[in-house]
């Protein structure tokens, strides 16, 4: 595993907070219109990205382990965070903050960071926790969000219109069977890893382009702030230590998992608002303030995670 140093990690850092810019430009002076982008994003660019990942790592019981670990972690902090504040804020506003709570930007944000922290095998454990975080967004965290704005069986129903699902059993089908994907077509899905984070940070800037001041909600964004930089690197390094004291943990593994503690709120918290209408515009502002400390909080956290891990 590379050495632990925070000055790397500065320039992807930065880089993404420029697309969050570029996305802003976009919106302010372009006009563009973020929800085809969410729709896109959602519908085609995230599971071909997915699939992709998948077919190249192949898939071994181990990962899908590590996979069904961090989807049940999602998912189970996701509805108790759901119980817990369903009677203190809004319809919307209360499913947004449980979709929140189970996730954070571990692919835009996560992914280039992991490329420089981790090597190859260390990358791969870590594709296949975030992809728990992934089908968690699209199972559960979808389900819980359309329940701020839908019925129980329209939710239900949005959810299976949902291709990330059937692109995470097509890759395992292909896995399992030994079918070979023809290297032209795996050529052509190498664009679309690039294509996902460059999107999907833009996306927060487009959406931020549209806000007013008077939409900050200081409650709402306090307690996302709490729960991905409280909460999670709690969870995270708890998580680190239990294991290591059950069995040896390999350093790029007890790294990967630290890593998802400590990204800031998941620019799908916007993709996905702006796709089922939910407060948008107050899911951005979150994800703003958390992105916007990250070049800060996650050298400091990682450093002393490492720290107390004795990695």
């Amino acid at each position: 595993m590379h050495a632990l140093d925070p000055g790397a990690l500065m320039g992807p850092l930065w880089t993404l907070l420029a697309y969050v810019a570029l996305g802003w430009l976009a919106a302010r002076r372009l006009a563009v219109d973020p929800r085809p982008v969410a729709t896109l994003l959602i519908y085609l660019i995230a599971p071909l990205t997915f699939f992709r990942a998948l077919t190249l790592g192949g898939p071994t019981p181990g990962y899908l382990l590590l996979t069904l670990a961090s989807f049940l972690t999602a998912s189970l902090l996701a509805l108790g965070v759901h119980r817990l504040t369903r009677h203190r804020f809004a319809a919307q506003e209360s499913a947004l903050l449980a979709f929140s709570a189970g996730t954070g930007n571990t692919g835009y944000f996560g992914l280039p960071v992991a490329l420089v922290l981790l090597p190859p095998e260390g990358v791969t454990l870590y594709l296949f926790c975030v992809l728990g975080i992934t089908l968690y967004e699209f199972t559960v965290g979808f389900y819980l969000s359309a329940r701020g704005q839908f019925s129980v069986g329209e939710s239900l129903a949005k959810i299976v219109r949902l291709p990330l699902v059937y692109a995470f059993l097509a890759a395992l089908l292909v896995s399992g069977l030994g079918i070979a994907v023809p290297e032209a077509a795996m050529e052509g899905l190498a664009v679309f890893p690039a294509t996902y984070t460059l999107l999907g940070m833009m996306i927060i800037g487009m959406t931020l382009g549209r806000v007013s001041l008077r939409e900050v909600d200081g409650r709402f964004i306090g307690a996302c702030v709490a729960i991905r930089y409280g909460l999670w690197p709690l969870l995270a390094l708890g998580a680190v230590l239990a294991l290591q004291a059950l069995a040896p943990l390999s350093p790029e593994l007890a790294m990967a998992i630290l890593l998802l503690g400590v990204v800031p709120m998941a620019a799908n918290v916007v993709v996905v608002a702006m796709e089922l209408g939910i407060a948008p515009a107050k899911g951005a502002l979150a994800v703003l303030v958390t992105t916007l400390a990250a070049p800060l909080l996650i050298p400091f956290y990682l450093t002393l995670m490492v720290r107390v891990a004795g990695l």
